[in-house]
């Protein structure tokens, strides 16, 4: 593929069109000789078309799967014929077939360039007219990731007005989605003129033609992104854009219908980031604690490692409910089943105080509720001599923390508790010495019957 670009987007001879496929775009693919006329299947030489291109397109694949993208570029040079394919299916699924993997080729190919993509993109949508709308759309987000927002504007805005064939819920969605992505790129210019306008004084000559600037910038956004988050669907880029600007202007009933719809319609995927979003929207304003409790209650069913399950625990302590406090032990519990939470210094800080508070406030029973599923894995997950050891070496802090909770759940016996009371430390003496007086009177285990 040295000079891939030139074949591309070389002119077609009349000593080449034997050799090549020529479309009624005018796109000119050189063929490698070989696979045209034949292609080796299992040994033999088969001339037949369909074997021919299916050939070809195992070849493209598995040099795609090996990053063996020269290789893949050739392939891909002979798998064109099926454009023109006397199966009717065939020829009009080729089209979609070509863009994905010609466009991954051309994506990561090392003597690849914007200016080769877009002309292969450029000749494809007008190849396979049916997929226009999707291409557009693709190559657009192509430009993005190249930092060309003008010409990626450009892009999306001639496929918006793009016209052919008839009006179909899939295309519709298409077209949804192209505008919301040009509403991105508008929400993009919205930020900067924001940022403009915060550092100009209210005074400033310039105020009140960038104030202007920034509102019309806001209405672009809106109109075109609106459409597209009441579509169900994951539409988070859109939704926190859409919902930034309604807050800005001060529409905090609108910002929260749209956030409550994208979380709570049953029509939507479970999306835990949705969850997320009304969260801090009720946090920025001062919500009352039950109705950030339920939000989040939500979100400890989908995920209850996430790291807001810690302020999930916090605002269930301060609540005045009973069953609020069962369940913040619960959170807690839940966070470290996780491995990757098991260095979390302060889930566990919460854990060793939350279980002193739960056991000195007679209830054991909660407790026991916890761990009764956990005390046969557990004390290897958490409590082995080996993590003593590692945990003291790595986070001396840690180690404590977890040598308190381990004593409560499984007595002063337990390995991990013992390795961490036999250490020596200056600043942590008199913490151990409280610790092993408290495992003493609240452990739930008792002392004849510890691991």
């Amino acid at each position: 593929m040295s000079d891939f670009s030139e074949e591309l987007k070389g002119p077609v001879t009349d000593d080449e069109v034997e050799t090549s496929v020529l479309t009624g775009a005018g796109m000119h693919f050189p063929w490698l000789q070989t696979y045209v006329e034949t292609v080796a299947i299992g040994g033999k030489r088969k001339k037949d078309f369909a074997q021919t291109t299916s050939a070809c397109l195992s070849f493209v694949q598995e040099a795609l799967l090996k990053h063996q993208w020269q290789q893949a570029a050739e392939y891909m040079y002979s798998y064109f014929q099926t454009l023109e394919d006397s199966d009717s299916y065939k020829r009009q699924a080729a089209p979609e077939i070509i863009w994905k993997l010609g466009s991954e080729i051309l994506f990561y190919h090392p003597k690849s360039n914007m200016e080769t993509f877009s002309t292969f993109a450029d000749r494809m949508k007008n190849i396979g007219v049916m997929n226009y709308l999707k291409i557009s759309l693709q190559h657009a987000l192509y430009l993005l990731h190249h930092g060309m927002l003008k010409d990626a504007k450009r892009n999306l805005s001639e496929a918006e007005t793009w016209r052919h064939g008839e009006n179909t819920s899939s295309r519709g969605i298409l077209i949804n989605l192209i505008q919301a992505y040009k509403g991105l790129l508008q929400y993009y210019t919205w930020s900067k003129k924001k940022m403009e306008l915060s550092k100009l004084d209210k005074d400033d000559y310039a105020y009140n033609a960038v104030a202007q600037d920034v509102f019309n910038h806001s209405w672009k956004t809106s109109a075109n992104i609106s459409a597209l988050i009441k579509i169900p669907g994951v539409w988070d880029p859109f939704v926190k854009s859409y919902v930034e600007m309604l807050e800005f202007y001060g529409d905090r009933d609108g910002a929260q219908e749209v956030l409550t719809n994208y979380a709570y319609d049953e029509k939507f995927p479970s999306n835990p980031n949705a969850h997320i979003y009304l969260y801090n929207f009720l946090k920025r304003q001062k919500a009352p604690r039950s109705k950030m409790i339920s939000v989040l209650k939500i979100l400890y069913q989908i995920v209850p490692s996430h790291k807001l399950m810690l302020e999930f625990h916090t605002l269930l302590r301060k609540s005045e409910k009973e069953e609020h406090h069962k369940l913040g032990l619960e959170v807690l519990f839940g966070v470290l089943d996780f491995a990757g939470c098991t260095k979390n210094i302060t889930a566990w800080k919460y854990l060793a105080k939350y279980l002193k508070k739960t056991l000195m406030g007679n209830h054991l029973a909660w407790v026991q509720d916890e761990w009764n599923s956990r005390k046969n894995w557990w004390p290897s997950f958490h409590f082995s001599y080996f993590w003593a050891k590692s945990d003291w070496k790595e986070d001396t802090a840690l180690a404590c923390e977890k040598a308190f909770v381990a004593g409560l759940l499984l007595g002063k016996g337990c390995r991990y508790f013992r390795y961490i009371l036999k250490q020596d430390h200056q600043i942590l003496g008199k913490k151990i010495k409280r610790m092993k007086r408290s495992v003493k009177k609240y452990s739930i285990v008792n002392p004849r019957l510890s691991y």
